[in-house]
């Protein structure tokens, strides 16, 4: 169900329909607003439960109710009218929730209403959000360990953390000061309460929001120093424990590695990026702290290894079983891409052959551009490809380039 015709009937219904927090500020700066949606309604769950049949139940750390759809989930959050009504958030008839349900921090503390699309601010945080828009740097955003420092009170440890990864992620640049305050602003969260061990969905959902946004480098560094990544991804904790070669990765061990490649990626319309590439950025060399060394290969068959890896570790997350399929597909053959203009087609003809091949091109050039290498062999890959592109279009020659006789023209055109 898309999203004009989820909101659109509780409008129709007579509901207080709102963007909150991440998708309202996603919403202003025009932003593709990711996977999932957030939503604040004065409708109960009865009243939610009434209107959509698939609705389920997440767990109240996440949502009071969210529903599926093909683009995204909506997570509902019903605003006690009572309570708010007590404590003055909604003198002016707005659903703002009461203080025991306000977000973790004060810049999340923003809403749009869906039906007329004006903006509400309780917290005066609109000109700093608005300089942001139209210039996009951090010099119109207080700096991280402000706005990160900015939390309301008895908030549990784990959503602090996640909204401040977030954050940090969708909205700061990865410059040298926002790197520089993410350890200081780390050491903010030790004195909160000990949070709850977030969920599937839960984490499913930060890692997703994480990858989707400018900068995840921001994020899961702040998450690795915060403790969180050791605790519920080690999977990417033991990648800071491999070290590399400084020839040809300059830009340190396996985990730097990593957080570097995300630099490369090509933004898509409204500063989307792609999940699929990211995943493979990101898993692509979690089978190195595992691998052992082979002769003049340090890190033997870690793209077979780190198959196994990812699949565990998006398994145990909850992702569905095609992007599993995919990103295994991108992690177990990422070192074939540089091999490709010397390998013969029957190595290579049904890798090429998939319509994933051009992410792994992608994800070919962002591994590539992140150390000293340069472009060039990502450059003959392409060529090689491309060249197999033109001679399988060819029906005079086969997807190696030979020329086919009569008999082997008729086969493969049938077979194409």
């Amino acid at each position: 169900m898309a999203e004009s015709n989820v909101l659109g009937i509780l409008c129709a219904s007579g509901f207080s329909v709102y963007l909150r927090g991440f998708s309202a500020i996603d919403s202003l700066l025009d932003r593709d607003s990711g996977t999932g949606l957030f939503v604040l309604t004065n409708a109960d769950t009865a009243d939610l439960a009434r209107l959509f049949e698939a609705l389920r139940f997440p767990g109240i750390g996440l949502a009071d109710a969210a529903l599926d759809s093909e683009k995204h989930v909506f997570y509902f959050q019903c605003a006690d009218s009572e309570k708010a009504a007590e404590s003055g958030a909604s003198e002016l008839g707005h659903p703002f929730p009461a203080p025991d349900r306000r977000p973790s921090f004060r810049l999340l503390e923003f809403y749009q209403d869906y039906k007329t699309r004006n903006f509400y601010d309780p917290r005066g945080i609109y000109p700093m959000l608005a300089g942001f828009r139209q210039t996009g740097r951090s010099k119109d955003m207080a700096g991280a360990a402000d706005i990160l420092g900015d939390i309301n009170t008895g908030i549990e440890r784990t959503q602090a953390l996640t909204d401040a990864a977030l954050i940090l992620a969708r909205y700061f640049p990865a410059d040298r000061e926002t790197e520089r305050h993410i350890g200081k602003t780390a050491v903010l969260f030790r004195d909160l309460q000990k949070g709850y061990a977030p969920g599937k969905e839960e984490q499913r959902l930060l890692l997703t929001g994480l990858l989707t946004s400018p900068n995840p480098c921001l994020g899961f560094e702040f998450l690795k120093r915060s403790g969180f990544i050791g605790e519920f991804w080690p999977e990417l904790a033991v990648l800071d424990d491999v070290d590399h070669s400084k020839e040809f990765h300059p830009e340190g061990n396996a985990w730097k590695h990593t957080m570097e490649t995300f630099r490369y990626r090509k933004a898509g319309l409204r500063d989307s990026y792609d999940l699929l590439l990211s995943m493979g950025l990101l898993l692509h060399d979690t089978g190195k702290p595992i691998a052992g060394a082979a002769g003049s290969r340090r890190f033997d068959g870690h793209a077979e290894l780190g198959e196994v890896q990812a699949r565990l570790f998006l398994e145990r997350l909850g992702y569905s079983a095609p992007l599993i399929n995919d990103v295994c597909y991108l992690v177990r053959n990422h070192m074939l891409t540089a091999a490709l203009p010397r390998l013969p087609l029957f190595r290579t003809g049904e890798i090429m052959a998939s319509s994933l091949f051009p992410v792994l091109l992608e994800l070919y050039r962002c591994d590539e551009s992140s150390s000293f290498k340069g472009l060039d062999g990502y450059y003959e890959s392409s060529a090689a490809y491309q060249q197999y592109l033109r001679y399988r279009r060819n029906p005079y020659r086969s997807a190696d380039g030979k020329k086919l006789n009569k008999t082997q023209m008729i086969g493969i055109t049938h077979a194409r």
